[in-house]
């Protein structure tokens, strides 16, 4: 019973691991709004952060179509919502009110901020929480600029999505355990402030404070994608002798006597920059293969920077089956985001593509009539 990604997107990934989904839609979810579809509300958001499920349309604000929403929460093992929690209490949605009727009930609660704090009511997309979380401080004081760019994923609504799922399945570990549900919280803020500070809490671990926040590799403006004789790639030396061993290399053994390459370690905050200038005056005289290669056998860090509308051609993608092509009953071909895990004895599928909306309205509640929802 959620909107846009978040919620959408840990049901998928429940989904895709076996899972019965149902989604209760709301009549104007934004996720199925955009100029790019076939048939009005298959975009390719949609396609890609609701398969593996059914559409039952339900409007909550009515009181019979809400009485049969009651109804089919009363047969699930999780419910996923992020619904504001005073939305929640209106409908007697929140998980006191259903808990009492279903008291096996994993009820999964996520919105930007704290239920019990004072920023509660604050609408909350992904581009604020990247603000509220720190994350575009750590965007300006690594880019040194005046008015930081967000980051161009929606990182807050798929971390949060990702901690949905391991909250949900550990909630369901308890209730098989025990036989009895629980109300987890999850809000965007609290949970993309913890994932920044695993790595950039830093100096500020310590009591009194031994330093600032930020981690200095990543708050590095060395630490950037090198130029290529036919392109671009991530290569990140992290030691001395990488250093050396790029420099001989290129060409260059001269670059290997420079003081900086010949110590017990590399000082990123103090050389970082610097020395990124001076690697950058040899990455272009040799191809990314070329360099693949070279950092292979020195087993330095490398990656080819992919071009996002060249990743369906990439060999890695492509043997991966990260983007396969499908055939949508109603929409015909389109490229499946494919599954990045691989389990020996229970393999995730794609076995529902992504439905129209209210596609299964009465197949679902004809079930819920019979009794024979799947728990």
């Amino acid at each position: 019973m959620a909107t846009v990604v978040m919620g959408p997107y840990a049901a998928q990934i429940l989904g895709d691991l076996g899972a019965d989904v149902i989604k209760i839609e709301s009549p104007n979810d934004t996720v199925r709004v955009g100029a790019l579809h076939r048939t009005p509300g298959m975009t390719p958001l949609n396609l890609n952060v609701n398969r593996n499920k059914r559409s039952v349309k339900l409007n909550l604000k009515d009181k019979g179509e809400r009485a049969r929403a009651l109804e089919l929460i009363g047969t699930a093992d999780i419910l996923i919502s992020n619904m504001r929690i005073d939305a929640l209490r209106r409908l007697g949605m929140d998980y006191d009110s259903l808990a009492a009727a279903n008291p096996r009930l994993v009820h999964v609660h996520a919105q930007g901020f704290r239920p019990d704090s004072d920023r509660a009511r604050l609408a909350a997309y992904d581009e604020t929480v990247q603000a509220a979380s720190g994350l575009l401080d750590l965007a300006q004081r690594a880019g040194d600029v005046g008015a930081p760019v967000v980051l161009p994923s929606i990182i807050a609504d798929k971390v949060a999505a990702l901690t949905i799922v391991y909250a949900a399945l550990a909630a369901l570990v308890h209730q098989r355990a025990s036989g009895r549900g629980q109300r987890v919280e999850v809000p965007m803020v609290d949970t993309l402030l913890a994932f920044n500070l695993v790595e950039h809490l830093q100096g500020r671990t310590f009591e009194p404070p031994m330093g600032p926040t930020g981690f200095p590799l990543s708050m590095n403006k060395g630490h950037r994608a090198r130029p290529t004789k036919d392109g671009l790639a991530m290569i990140i030396p992290y030691g001395p002798q990488n250093f050396r061993d790029l420099f001989a290399a290129a060409g260059r053994p001269d670059l290997a006597d420079d003081p900086r390459v010949n110590g017990e370690f590399i000082d990123a905050q103090r050389d970082g920059e610097a020395l990124a200038e001076l690697l950058e005056t040899v990455t272009p005289l040799l191809t990314t293969e070329e360099w693949t290669e070279v950092c292979t056998k020195h087993s330095i860090p490398v990656g080819p920077v992919l071009r996002l509308d060249e990743a369906a051609e990439d060999p890695y993608v492509r043997e991966g089956h990260l983007l396969d092509v499908a055939e949508h009953p109603n929409e015909g071909a389109y490229r499946v985001v494919g599954i990045p895990l691989a389990f020996s004895a229970t393999p995730a599928s794609v076995r529902r593509h992504a439905p129209l909306p209210g596609q299964h309205t009465e197949e679902v509640l004809a079930e819920l009539d019979r009794g024979e929802v799947r728990r």
